[in-house]
């Protein structure tokens, strides 16, 4: 298996007969397929529809238009609900491709403990497409910003550093393909080849963007839960989805969360220690430890000692039981509302 970071830092390569390319970035597995069939035949079916009987025979004709730049290659996109019909035919056919063609599988997600998935990795191409930091799936964030620093630029002949490779994540989430439109926003202030940096990053993308977010997590902070579900509303209204909201939201109230179970701990250790310290080592710059210090007093420990765990919480049933549109909203309005209450 590799992982999409790694396969489009390599350059134009043979891929085998057989790939499966699985995870939850749409964006990077549309870049990962647009790379896989840049030369020959191509054939795209949508996985929801396709029957296996129809495939069959196009898998064993080789293109009639196959002059030397490459064999055809048929995709299966969303081939999620492909599978649950056709397991056992594509199984099978894995076992012993044809040689013809070259069979592409998209999903968005694919089991290790099946036997599709162990087969593919054994003797075919398996392509994670996960982008977020999971330790778990082998995404560090190392490699995150490497990707950005790298791929991303390169696509809007830019230089990014890593600061605001960091800094764009910090703003706006994970997702790559909306960390890859921000760039070319960013590419236009700069010329080509020039350098994007974390103080463009935070000028531009801020805005009131940015302004609207400090003013939510002050509101949190002060315990003002209808203030903060009013300006959570107008990032919503003008076209944020909450799934890229939330990261926004708990960068700052995750390190409070963070130095309150230092200080916590400490505590409960019997150290001598200065809430300075707690907050230093949470990850607040040596500017910030003032109006940190002052939130956290306002908060109140009973309050921020539950902040983790809240958040982690929130952001497990966003990417799970609440993704839906109108479910993840609901969650997290009540995660703002929870956040503000003095009582747990």
């Amino acid at each position: 298996m590799i992982h999409a970071f790694e396969l489009l830092d390599q350059g134009e390569e043979n891929y085998p007969d057989v790939i499966a390319i699985f995870g939850g970035d749409t964006a990077l597995r549309s870049w990962v397929l647009k790379r896989m069939t840049s030369c020959g035949d191509l054939m795209q079916v949508s996985g929801d529809v396709a029957q296996w009987s129809d495939l069959k025979d196009e898998l064993s004709t080789a293109s009639l238009f196959d002059f030397g730049e490459g064999k055809k290659t048929i995709v299966i996109r969303d081939a999620d609900p492909f599978l649950s019909g056709h397991r056992s035919e594509v199984e099978d056919y894995v076992a012993e491709p044809r040689s013809a063609s070259r069979l592409i599988l998209e999903f968005e997600s694919l089991a290790s403990n099946t036997r599709l998935y162990r087969s593919i990795n054994s003797h075919h191409l398996l392509v994670s497409c996960h982008g977020a930091v999971d330790k778990k799936r082998g995404v560090t964030n190392a490699m995150r910003q490497k990707f950005i620093c790298g791929y991303l630029a390169n696509r809007h002949h830019v230089k990014v550093t890593k600061g605001a490779a960091d800094a764009l994540v910090e703003l706006l989430g994970e997702e790559l393909g909306m960390l890859d439109s921000e760039i070319a926003k960013l590419a236009l202030y700069r010329d080509p080849g020039d350098k994007l940096d974390e103080s463009l990053v935070r000028e531009v993308v801020t805005g009131w963007q940015g302004k609207t977010v400090w003013e939510i997590n002050e509101a949190i902070a002060s315990g003002d839960a209808s203030e903060a579900l009013r300006q959570l509303d107008k990032l919503m209204s003008g076209g944020q989805p909450p799934i890229a909201l939330l990261p926004q939201i708990a960068w700052s109230l995750r390190r409070l969360g963070m130095a309150t179970a230092l200080f916590l701990h400490w505590e409960r250790m019997g150290r001598n220690f200065r809430l300075e310290d707690a907050l230093g080592n949470a990850g607040f710059r040596n500017h910030e430890i003032q109006r940190a210090k002052a939130q956290l007093k306002g908060i109140g420990r009973e309050r921020a000692k539950h902040f983790l765990g809240w958040l982690l919480d929130a952001d497990l049933r966003l990417k799970g039981t609440h993704s839906k549109a109108g479910a993840d909203r609901f969650l997290l309005e009540n995660l703002v509302v929870r956040l503000c209450k003095s009582e747990t």
